[in-house]
């Protein structure tokens, strides 16, 4: 069963406002690990069919940074952080302070890696924090896997066995940047969250707003 037609603008300004939290608990993280103060903003959230989801991030045969992890607990799904390559370099470049490290030239520096790993477990685990306060439900993210691949092969490694019984996901936009510094400058990336069908219910009936048909 499909519940994208029962998903309202109400349902997404819920998310949104979740993410907004997330993504303010995730800055005062990165702030406190790079020391330097980090905004982090979520501009829109928005209901995607996969088809979508590759588009935003690039296309299917777009070369991406991925981070891919899994839901764990009482509403399970699996979540995406994916950046374009250049994204990636330079949030790397910013938090480590190497000016030479670029995802578009192998090999990479383990530095460079564990850089973008810990940005992952922070962003994920911030944004399911938030969403565990709000429901009251037991969430966990399982280890991030990292991933420099083709979008399509990315989220198709991802989604085998998701995509058999669902095919939308909930793009939460993120954006960070040093504070004051210039727009040019700003990282922007996609959170895509895919609950597990029976979990978007879940979610929305502990958030006291239901699916109802």
């Amino acid at each position: 069963m499909t519940y994208k037609k029962n998903i309202t603008s109400m349902h997404l300004d819920i998310l949104k406002e979740i993410g907004n939290i997330g993504a303010g608990n995730a800055a005062t993280a990165l702030s406190t690990l790079l020391g330097k103060k980090i905004d982090m903003k979520v501009p829109s959230v928005r209901i995607v069919s996969f088809d979508e989801m590759m588009e935003l991030a690039g296309g299917p045969e777009k070369v991406a940074v991925s981070v891919f992890l899994r839901i764990e607990g009482e509403a399970p799904g699996s979540m995406f952080f994916i950046l374009p390559l250049e994204q990636g370099t330079r949030f790397i470049q910013q938090m480590t302070g190497d000016l030479t490290f670029s995802f578009e030239v192998p090999p990479y520096s383990e530095l460079g890696l564990s850089a973008m790993q810990e940005l992952g477990n922070i962003l994920s685990g911030s944004y399911l924090s938030a969403l565990s306060d709000f429901t009251k439900i037991p969430l966990y993210p399982s280890v991030p896997a990292l991933c420099i691949d083709m979008v399509g092969a990315v989220i198709s490694y991802g989604l085998i066995e998701v995509s058999q019984v669902s095919d939308f996901a909930i793009v939460i936009d993120t954006t960070l940047n040093e504070q004051n510094s210039d727009e040019s400058k700003t990282i922007k990336g996609h959170f895509f969250l895919l609950p597990d069908p029976a979990s978007f219910e879940t979610i929305f009936n502990a958030l006291g707003v239901g699916l109802s048909g």
